[in-house]
């Protein structure tokens, strides 16, 4: 029998509730113990899922000798610091996108788990859902040939959250293109099989986020006078091998209606996310391919068992801080290059 793999949670926010949910229903994984700042928030959180110990500070959760492993489920500005410490601890860790605030954090919290030998998760999770594993099959197998554009939308009509940091960027990192627009990037460039970027540039737009508005919205009355983040994002991503991605990211796109897709162009063939389709020519003839079945795989499952059967069988997890990384290259340059008004290089 497999030795049980004991779980502290960092942060009882409405994410860790997600985490935790997948994480009881592995066999032979006990959450453990949760924490947070608002320690009366950790301890219904304790409560709702039965979870023995609670704690304000992250520092006394990681004295647990007891805890193998450490979901960390903060806010974007305190991903890394509670990261860097649980791997030191000696606990393997997940943490929720963005890996980071910027590239320099990022960085630091691969080398930590180079360092400690301790397995270090990324919470992507549309690389594992059914559409993306299609895709990833079709490039790999090179069904679509040398992969030249893809092109990226996270596009909300309108959608600011009213919950939470969202909407300040010295807490958040920036708007939509951190917080829905990494999604449908970190999807695509697992897609493309995740090559070097070396340039991006990048555009801003802040024009309602910080106003009052009377009109409908998903989620009403969130705080416009604290809103410095943008509304929408647009950018352009280029790779050493030649291949470009752009994208586009909104809470507040003036559209028909919400956009969540991205679409791959290749030299033999293309492909889209949803829905889940491959274009491409046979028998003289253009066609469009729809799968008859692509499973019922649910990607939050995957992903948290793909963290644990990473930490069991001592191999490379499938959502890797590497990969975090490149993909926290790809948003820095983007609002890099918003601010400065040019291109800017990604090294």
């Amino acid at each position: 029998m497999a030795k049980t793999l004991k779980v502290g949670v960092v942060g009882a926010g409405g994410i860790a509730g997600a985490h935790i949910k997948q994480l009881q229903t592995i066999e032979d994984v006990e959450v453990h113990a949760i924490c947070d700042i608002r320690e009366g928030v950790a301890q219904e959180r304790a409560e709702e899922f039965g979870i023995p110990k609670v704690f304000k500070s992250y520092k006394d959760l990681l004295k647990l000798k007891e805890l193998d492993a450490v979901s960390v489920c903060t806010p974007n500005f305190f991903h890394a610091e509670p990261t860097i410490a649980a791997l030191k601890a000696g606990k393997h860790v997940i943490v929720e996108k963005p890996m980071a605030m910027n590239v320099r954090e990022a960085k630091a919290m691969v080398d930590a788990a180079k360092k400690t030998r301790k397995v270090l998760v990324v919470g992507f999770q549309l690389r594992y859902s059914p559409n993306a594993q299609m895709l990833k099959r079709a490039v790999d197998d090179g069904q679509l040939g040398k992969v030249l554009y893809v092109r990226c939308q996270a596009l909300r009509r309108r959608g600011i959250p009213n919950w939470g940091v969202f909407g300040q960027k010295e807490l958040q990192g920036g708007g939509p293109m951190i917080d829905i627009g990494v999604h449908i990037l970190e999807c695509a460039h697992y897609v493309m099989g995740k090559p070097e970027p070396v340039a991006a540039c990048g555009q801003c737009y802040t024009y309602m986020g910080n106003k009052k508005s009377d009109v409908l919205s998903q989620w009403p009355g969130w705080d416009y006078k604290s809103y410095n983040v943008e509304d929408l994002a647009v950018g352009m991503v280029r790779f050493k091998n030649g291949a470009t991605l752009v994208i586009e990211s909104s809470f507040v796109a003036h559209i028909e209606k919400n956009k969540f897709n991205f679409h791959v162009m290749g030299e033999k063939g293309g492909g889209s996310y949803d829905p889940p389709r491959l274009y491409t020519d046979l028998a003289g003839t253009m066609f469009n391919l729809e799968p008859a079945f692509l499973g019922k795989q649910d990607a939050w499952k995957v992903k948290m068992g793909d963290w644990v059967g990473a930490i069991r069988e001592g191999r490379k997890p499938m959502a890797p801080g590497e990969d975090g990384l490149a993909v926290q290259k790809m948003l820095e340059g983007i609002y890099k290059s918003a601010e400065r008004g040019k291109e800017v290089a990604i090294r």
